[in-house]
């Protein structure tokens, strides 16, 4: 019993783990459209997720490979979550302008 609640509460982690860093990456791709210097938000936001998520799986792994794939299975559930909830992309281009009298 108490080796399936250290994997659930692994599990989790990883739902933690993927909120932070899929929710962090889609609000920096929002930041990064209006910002003065988008390239330094996009790498910051790289560093700092990335640094995160693998001190995080780290940690949570502890040596044990059972611990590091329930982390991991929390991780990807929550990609799946957080593209569910952040919604299609927005266009912010207009489609060109269709010339008559060309051949399609």
């Amino acid at each position: 019993m108490n080796e399936t609640l250290t994997w659930v509460l692994a599990g989790v982690a990883g739902l933690l783990l993927g909120a932070f860093f899929f929710g962090g990456l889609w609000w920096t791709v929002r930041k990064g459209m209006s910002a003065k210097r988008p390239a330094l938000w996009v790498f910051g936001s790289l560093l700092l997720r990335t640094g995160l998520v693998v001190a995080g799986f780290y940690f949570v792994g502890d040596g044990h490979w059972q611990r590091l794939l329930a982390c991991l299975l929390g991780f990807v559930i929550a990609r799946f979550i957080v593209t569910r909830l952040a919604g299609p992309p927005v266009e912010h281009y207009e489609a060109p302008a269709k010339v008559a009298g060309h051949a399609p």
